[in-house]
């Protein structure tokens, strides 16, 4: 340390020190500003990228909760179109039953009439018969008891005395 001391120059010593004033003048003149520029830019460049990390965020949040309630929105109309669909397929089957119902009840009373008439056909058919078997009968004991006169008039009398009792 001593030999710094012992080569120590006052003059030497003002010259660097103007020197180095000059040169620090020199840079605050020509260097001090765009390094400054530059760092404000990039501070702003960096201040401006977190900025919009930030408004991407918010925006993902948003689109986010939109597909949210997007995605409810459409389960709620599958449901709402699976119960109309229900509905629409209950409903069919029960016009479709009540169709049915509605041909069977024709069907049956068709059926009933139809009966009714063959009935009625069948019976006086079967009037008609009788009636010409009993006229073919009735002939036949008639003339059996025609042939005789006195069973005639015993005949004869039985009827007028029936039919003023009538």
């Amino acid at each position: 340390m001593e030999t710094l001391l012992n080569d120590f120059s006052p003059g030497l010593f003002v010259v660097s020190t103007i020197l180095m004033l000059v040169l620090i003048a020199l840079m605050v003149k020509f260097a001090w500003k765009p390094i400054l520029e530059s760092l404000n830019e990039r501070e702003e460049g960096i201040q401006g990228a977190l900025d919009a990390a930030e408004k991407a965020k918010i925006e993902m949040t948003n689109l986010q909760a939109d597909n949210e309630r997007l995605l409810q929105e459409a389960r709620l109309e599958r449901e709402t179109m699976l119960k109309e669909a229900r509905e629409l397929k209950s409903n069919m089957i029960a016009e479709a039953e009540s169709q049915a119902q509605e041909q069977a009840n024709k069907m049956i009373v068709q059926a009933q009439e139809a009966i009714a008439s063959e009935k009625k056909a069948a019976m006086a058919e079967l009037k008609s018969h009788v009636a010409g078997l009993s006229l073919d009968i009735a002939e036949k004991v008639v003339r059996n008891e025609l042939s005789n006169k006195d069973k005639q008039l015993q005949l004869v009398e039985s009827m007028l005395a029936e039919a003023t009792l009538n």
